[in-house]
């Protein structure tokens, strides 16, 4: 399937957990955001929702600093 990451087309074999596109994004474990078709993901449901070909995704992370 077709994924579209931050405006990158990239192809996954589906079926594909938001939870492991994480992982396979090297992102496991940071601080990060999912916004799905323009809704924001929580993070309790990254594990539950699978996605589909043509999805858009934004991965946003947080950096720390002062």
């Amino acid at each position: 399937m077709e994924l579209w990451i931050s405006g990158e087309s990239k192809r996954f074999e589906a079926p594909l957990p938001v939870s492991d596109l994480v992982e396979r994004l090297g992102l496991a474990g940071r601080r990060i955001a999912v916004e799905l078709n323009a809704e924001i993901l929580p993070r309790s449901r990254f594990e539950s929702t699978m996605l589909a070909d043509g999805d858009r995704l934004e991965i946003v992370t947080a950096v720390g600093g002062g």
